[in-house]
């Protein structure tokens, strides 16, 4: 079995979707044979991952942070996506917060990696922002942790209002 947990950017441009979809999809061939994939299925890089395992032929745990994550942070455009991943969903633990926020992130980011052999980051290498709970933050504690990390940001994939250059494919 291979649990594999992601962390992502939420904030991909139209344009890195199916570039960052191709990387995923790729990565898990590797890993296809009792694939589990755990996510907390936010917009963007959660999401296709959520689906790429899915589409593997894995099983899905989403990792809700807080209690109110679906009523304040799932947008419009999101909100079928989400539910339908939820639904798809072999187990659904939601952490012990009533609110979103970063004390809930961190949390969230500890149980994705409690759950996890791997992290899988869709991450374009920057560092924590300091709010707490971000994709970096997660990078950082999964390394501290000594879980191997498969970084994902594929030739040409960027974040909207983001101008640093983009590398390529996976590193550990």
């Amino acid at each position: 079995m291979a649990a594999l947990a992601v962390t992502g950017h939420i904030d991909l441009t139209e344009e890195s979707l199916p570039l960052v979809r191709a990387a995923l999809r790729e990565l898990l061939v590797g890993h296809a044979e009792g694939l589990v994939g755990v996510s907390c299925i936010a917009a963007g890089a959660d999401t296709l991952f959520a689906e790429e395992v899915i589409a593997a032929g894995g099983r899905l745990v989403v990792v809700l942070p807080s209690m109110d994550y679906r009523a304040v942070q799932v947008g419009p455009d999101h909100a079928a996506g989400f539910d339908r991943l939820l639904g798809a969903a072999d187990e659904v633990v939601t952490m012990p917060h009533r609110t979103a926020g970063p004390a809930a992130y961190r949390a969230a980011n500890g149980e994705l990696l409690r759950r996890a052999e791997r992290l899988v980051a869709v991450w374009d290498g920057n560092p924590p922002s300091g709010a707490g709970g971000g994709t970096a933050d997660a990078v950082l504690e999964a390394r501290r942790l000594g879980l191997p990390v498969d970084v994902v940001w594929p030739q040409g994939a960027a974040r909207r209002g983001r101008t640093r250059p983009s590398g390529g494919g996976f590193s550990g």
